[in-house]
């Protein structure tokens, strides 16, 4: 038991008008979702066609379960992030299989992961429409959730050792300073890439929604499945309509989600703080501030994450005093390293018995070739992002009132699907004559260039004001304040937003690559088109074997650049 206690200027629980406008929002807001989720538990046949109408009035309704599942891979993406990142932070042999692991699925095509979990979803659900709205909300989940597992170990790994002093001084248990130290230094940039998170996934809105398996269609109600639809029937008219409701409902998103998590966020920031909440505050926060049955609610939450927080989960005294000798400590790594070792052997075996009768050997070879080619571009993209983004990001972060305002239109445009600009490549690049190997690159980066801005930012924000006003003390301009000053500061996000934003490249290949626009098809050489084509055909054995050969890129990629990188930035750039 615990209880609680009112502040007794707010004894009062005479409800005001501002709790009659609070409660009428929250309940427009459940209401809308409740009756979207009532929608998704109907009977469905595996095959039954499923008709979608291109009607502007039926945008409000597709929006609302959109939004649903969106919501709910959101906050599925939130609780793995709480549990895998402190455990890849805080354990060297899982960090050693996690973030390789991390860095591979982060890099798995959506339409890799929906024909492996499809089928898996529609048999756990059978003649039921459950089956593919799981499926859907797991592609969604896919693409948000190790974005902000790597942000969250970023944080973890960076957390000041002055911090961990204070938390020695006070005798904090290991549960009590994960809540009070770890986390609150983490909830700004955990929250900043949430929210390019939650963008990319409707950047795959329109994978996730209109399911293309084995030459059959399955169309859920939804924002995506619409711009699939309006795509195939060339109706720019509809396009216009998705784009004006997608832009809503992310405006919708941020203002009464995301902007007053910012607000409550900013007493975390380091930094003129007053200033920054002052900037900061919404007007959803604003609201509930003034209100009195939702604080009195919020005082009982607060209570019980007191108590929460208080509770001190450690092992038993009786075990606190074994100690394991160096020996023992030794062996069980061996164990463990040799336990990793057979499960990846086992995997790799199970896949090659799925490919061995469907592919030659002869294959392989241009399957890893169509990968370099991927990698090359990758690589010219992320270069190309960081020298633009990087200074406009450290720009904006030194801006309070201009990120307030910038935010919004950087979480549309990193929400933007690609589908919905096919017209216009397709037409230039057919008009023009153009290479399509070329063109249609920029696809590949129109989605997770956002990660490196959105990171930058968060690091420019996090910079102590000590730090900017001894460098303007001692005089530093120019490079020399560049050098000595921001890049180290702001290393350790870039690390994360280049790495995230890489690996979103390497999952965007399958948008980018094939072009369509009613009967016109355009398709570029690379990883990307050899998964889609494989996909669209059903040849699972070839989506297989290019996930595969995409994951050994990735692996590779991630243990001679990014590791190194990311123990680098953690051993010279963190704040003592």
């Amino acid at each position: 038991m615990f209880h609680y206690q009112i502040p007794r200027k707010t004894l009062s629980l005479k409800p005001t008008i501002w709790d009659l406008i609070a409660f009428a929002l929250i309940l427009g807001i459940l209401g809308s979702l409740g009756l979207a989720a009532l929608q998704m538990n109907t009977p469905y046949q595996l095959g039954t066609p499923m008709t979608l109408s291109l009607s502007p009035w039926m945008l409000p309704v597709y929006a609302a379960k959109t939004m649903l599942r969106m919501l709910i891979a959101f906050v599925c993406s939130l609780i793995a992030t709480l549990i895998i990142a402190p455990i890849a932070a805080k354990n060297k042999q899982a960090e050693k299989c996690l973030i390789p692991l991390i860095d591979i699925l982060q890099s798995v095509p959506i339409l890799g992961v929906l024909s492996m979990t499809i089928v898996f979803f529609i048999r756990l659900f059978p003649n039921h429409l459950l089956g593919p709205e799981c499926a859907a909300i797991f592609a969604i989940f896919t693409s948000q959730v190790w974005n902000m597992i790597l942000s969250f170990y970023q944080s973890l790994k960076t957390v000041p050792t002055t911090f961990y002093d204070i938390a020695n001084v006070f005798h904090l248990s290991t549960w009590q300073r994960f809540w009070r130290i770890e986390v609150p230094y983490a909830i700004p940039g955990l929250l900043w890439n949430s929210i390019i998170s939650a963008s990319a996934g409707w950047f795959f809105l329109v994978a996730a929604e209109a399911i293309s398996i084995n030459h059959q269609q399955i169309l859920l109600p939804g924002i995506g499945s619409y711009i699939s639809v309006a795509i195939s029937q060339m109706d720019l008219k509809a396009l216009c309509y998705a784009t004006l409701s997608m832009l809503i409902v992310i405006l919708c998103y941020d203002q009464l989600f995301f902007k007053p998590l910012m607000s409550w966020a900013t007493r975390f920031q380091e930094g003129d703080s007053v200033e920054n909440s002052a900037n900061n505050r919404s007007w959803v926060y604003r609201l509930l501030l003034k209100t009195r049955w939702i604080k009195s609610i919020g005082y009982f939450f607060r209570a019980f994450s007191q108590r929460w927080e208080r509770s001190s989960y450690s092992m038993p005294t009786t075990f606190k005093s074994f100690d394991f000798s160096q020996n023992v400590k030794n062996i069980m790594v061996y164990l463990w390293n040799l336990i990793l070792a057979a499960l990846i052997g086992l995997s790799l075996f199970l896949l090659w018995d799925c490919m061995k009768d469907s592919i030659q050997l002869h294959e392989i070879p241009h399957v890893f070739y169509l990968g370099a080619i991927t990698a090359l571009k990758v690589a010219i993209l992320i270069i190309l992002s960081s020298l633009l983004w990087v200074p406009v990001g450290v720009w904006i972060g030194f801006r309070p009132r201009l990120t307030r305002h910038i935010q919004p239109l950087i979480q549309f445009l990193a929400a933007f699907p690609a589908n919905l600009v096919y017209p216009i490549f397709v037409t230039l690049i057919l008009h023009f004559h153009l290479n399509v190997e070329i063109w249609s690159s920029p696809l590949m980066i129109l989605g997770t260039q956002w990660y490196i801005l959105f990171n930058v930012i968060v690091g420019t924000l996090q910079i102590p004001k000590d730090l900017q006003w001894a460098a303007k003390s001692l005089g530093l301009k120019g490079w020399l304040w560049w050098k000595k000053l921001l890049l180290p500061a702001i290393f350790p996000y870039y690390v994360t937003g280049s790495m995230t934003a890489a690996a979103g490249c390497w999952n965007a290949c399958i948008v980018s690559d094939v072009l369509e626009w009613g009967n016109h098809k355009l398709v570029a050489t690379g990883l990307g088109s050899f998964i889609a084509e494989s996909s669209s055909a059903g040849d699972f054995p070839r989506v297989i074997l290019g996930i595969v050969v995409m994951s050994v890129y990735v692996l590779v990629i991630n243990r001679c650049v990014w590791r190194k990188l990311y123990l680098f930035s953690s051993a010279r750039f963190v704040l003592e």
